[in-house]
């Protein structure tokens, strides 16, 4: 490939980099499942060709926009997580950088993501890799003596199916909780329980 290749090929990039910003932002707010691809054209004032340089059809664009939507996401919260030394509060900024990431997403985009079984599998597996990140924290926090012992896995996937609610609004029909109070109250009681009691190294130092 030539430098002039390279050099015509960095604006398309940047071009369909910023238009999938554009749809997630719009799906975000008005959720995705009754646009059609001739609405989304004129909403973002482009041609219905562009769109179709993303995917070859609506279906497609959705589960593409969704993955960008949790790509973006999951970069910006480990992000924050990364400057965190201490595992008690990489749990706490890891479940209130989820909070602040989800809280754009409407009720309808949540819906359109739930009823659509592609994208539901991309945030279902999103889901399941929070799950697996909380697990490593505590894991690694009762390593430390940290936390007091507990069955990481399972205390991993108790908070994995309790994100799917909060991303499903489950937990905000059930509660009357916003999804950033409901990520908040889950931070709180799972550091709660996990130094409610003295770890035992740190019981033995004493």
């Amino acid at each position: 490939m030539t430098t002039s290749d390279l050099s015509r090929r960095r604006p398309v990039n940047a071009r369909r980099a910023e238009l999938l910003d554009r749809l997630r932002d719009l799906f975000l707010a008005e959720g995705f499942a009754h646009f059609t691809l001739d609405e989304l054209a004129a909403r973002l004032h482009c041609s219905k060709s562009t769109l179709y340089t993303l995917a070859d059809s609506k279906e497609q664009l959705a589960v593409r926009v969704v993955a960008h939507y949790f790509k973006s996401a999951t970069e910006a919260i480990e992000r924050q997580v990364a400057e965190v030394d201490d595992v008690r509060e990489r749990v706490r900024v890891y479940l209130a950088a989820a909070a602040e990431e989800l809280r754009p997403a409407s009720r309808e985009f949540i819906d359109d993501m739930g009823a659509n079984f592609a994208t539901r599998s991309t945030y279902e597996a999103n889901a399941h890799a929070a799950a697996d990140r909380i697990r490593g924290y505590i894991a690694e926090g009762v390593r430390l003596g940290v936390f007091r012992e507990v069955h990481a896995a399972l205390v991993g996937e108790m908070v994995g199916r309790t994100v799917v609610g909060i991303q499903r609004g489950e937990i905000g029909e059930r509660t009357g909780l916003s999804d950033a109070e409901a990520f908040a109250a889950l931070s709180q009681f799972l550091l709660g329980g996990l130094t409610g009691e003295r770890a035992p190294r740190e019981a033995e130092e004493k």
